[in-house]
């Protein structure tokens, strides 16, 4: 198996280019999808959140109010701090327990917004980082996602510095390109991942 560590800042790309891993037939491991698992309603991650922060970033039927929490923990490196302290073990958990379910030679891609700010970079064989200038990922946040300048700037400042991402990266996704060419960029990082995927394979 061959552990890949993908990620990118917001707005550069990285769920694009996932979903072309996957096409090709990598197995997604999607933190942000886990995260959003592990503090679903009933769970002692949501019980953990609301104790930390209060009842007021429920929504009206009891699931986290997402863009609330993240008004009130974008603006404060602490709270951030504290809410990663509770989310991110319990991510970590579910990760293993899907990647250990993943076959012997299998590609998994570990979708981690995270990675660098979080010094994840040592636990996979490859680091991909999906690159864009912060200009493009500015309009992409304003354009296609509808956010503020000012949040869109707030939580690009909130993630590690493009430099950050680039010093950690093993292969690099430039993603300021049209869907050919980053298309065709995915095929050829696809079978370097698979060709090294096979060396590592036991018996090889």
């Amino acid at each position: 198996m061959l552990k890949v560590g993908l990620t990118g800042g917001i707005g550069a790309g990285k769920s694009e280019v996932s979903r072309l891993l996957v096409a090709r037939g990598a197995v997604l491991i999607d933190a942000d999808r886990i995260a959003r698992e592990v503090v679903a309603p009933g769970t002692p991650g949501l019980a953990a959140v609301v104790e930390a922060f209060g009842e007021e970033v429920l929504a009206a039927d009891g699931s986290l109010d997402r863009p609330r929490l993240g008004s009130v923990v974008f603006a404060d490196p602490d709270k951030l701090a504290v809410l990663n302290s509770i989310v991110h073990p319990l991510v970590g958990a579910r990760s293993q327990e899907l990647e250990g379910a993943a076959a012997d030679g299998a590609v998994v891609v570990h979708d981690v917004p995270l990675l660098t700010e979080n010094g994840l970079a040592p636990l996979y064989d490859v680091v991909v980082v999906v690159d864009a200038p912060p200009g493009t990922q500015l309009d992409r946040l304003v354009r296609l996602r509808g956010m503020t300048e000012e949040d869109a700037r707030a939580r690009m400042a909130a993630q590690a510095t493009r430099e950050k991402r680039l010093e950690i990266a093993d292969v690099v996704i430039d993603n300021d390109v049209p869907l050919e060419a980053l298309e065709r960029r995915v095929d050829e990082v696809w079978a370097a991942l698979v060709q090294e995927a096979r060396e590592q394979a036991p018996g090889e």
